[in-house]
């Protein structure tokens, strides 16, 4: 068995190390223009080359949740596009979006302001239920978000392509529910997968029907959010501001308006990273599974995008 490592902005060494302790059995190596055929690869962002030198891989691991860059490339008609189901990614994007939705409840971006002009200030305390968390993609990442959030006892909706139901979660589905899910919605949080019906579906339109006072968490992809909206519905109050983890163009340029505003907090796209042993531990598993004529989980809906 022959395997393949072809990832952009992973250090490929500690990966081949982890993937050849995790299948011993298996010849492991980067994946170089003009290299011989192989059985499997674990890619991230590989370039179109890749998939043309080698049309007979039969599946592609890829090292995240999102594959919105591989949906965009060409793929053998009969390789498989494998995404990780979990791999630990989970947990640190419900920490990412509790502490966002916290820190904005709380008010304590607020505070912070205060001590550091050495003002000793109070705020009168808010209602939770006055802050229903709307969650956009209810997939893994989303289920394990909703739980987090029920937690501390905030009303949870939920939105998704199609219908689902989640014990203490209010869900709306597909298009005809969609304007009704955001009305119901204060803090709105994307985990949405980046496909051509979710592209720009945080817009003017769209945030204006949040409610008054709304607060937006994008942790998914910065393409999902008209970025020229949103400044101008916090300027006119009707957002109160946005945490933002991704952007259109990563790294931020230097000039873009989101670094100046202060009701925007912004963290460079870290809000959930590939956790390298729980993904080779997971990939490993597959890939045995898969050499047995077993079926797996995380296979890729190429018509659906995820």
């Amino acid at each position: 068995m022959k395997i393949y490592f072809c990832c952009t902005d992973f250090k490929a060494e500690p990966w081949l190390a982890a993937l050849r302790t995790a299948l011993p059995q298996a010849e492991i190596e980067v994946w170089a223009p003009g290299a011989g055929p192989a059985d499997y690869a674990v890619v991230w962002a590989p370039p179109q080359a890749f998939l043309d030198e080698q049309p007979q891989i039969k599946a592609l691991f890829n090292i995240g949740a999102g594959v919105d860059a591989l949906t965009q490339l060409k793929l053998p008609a009969t390789t498989k596009l494998v995404r990780l189901d979990d791999a630990g990614m989970s947990v640190q994007m419900a920490e990412y979006v509790v502490h966002a939705l916290i820190r904005h409840f709380r008010e304590f971006d607020i505070y912070a302001t205060d001590v550091a002009g050495g003002k000793w200030s109070f705020r009168k305390p808010r209602l939770r239920e006055d802050f229903p968390v709307g969650i956009m993609g209810l997939g893994v990442l989303g289920q394990r978000v909703a739980r987090a959030v029920q937690a501390f006892e905030f009303p949870v909706r939920g939105w998704s392509r199609a219908p689902k139901e989640l014990h203490g979660v209010r869900c709306y589905a597909g298009e005809a529910q969609f304007a009704e899910f955001l009305a119901e919605t204060k803090v709105l949080v994307c985990l949405l997968p980046l496909t051509e019906e979710t592209r720009g579906i945080m817009n003017r339109e769209t945030l204006s029907l949040l409610q008054p006072g709304g607060y937006v968490i994008n942790v998914a992809r910065g393409a999902h959010l008209v970025e020229e909206d949103l400044i101008p519905l916090i300027d006119s109050g009707h957002l109160a501001g946005a945490a933002l983890d991704v952007f259109r163009q990563e790294p931020l340029p230097a000039g873009h308006p989101f670094w100046r505003h202060p009701k925007i907090t912004m963290t460079p796209h870290t809000a959930a990273r590939t956790l390298r042993d729980e993904s080779v531990a997971q990939i490993a598993s597959k890939i045995a599974r898969l050499a047995r004529g077993e079926s797996i989980a995380g296979i890729v809906d190429p018509s659906k995008g995820y």
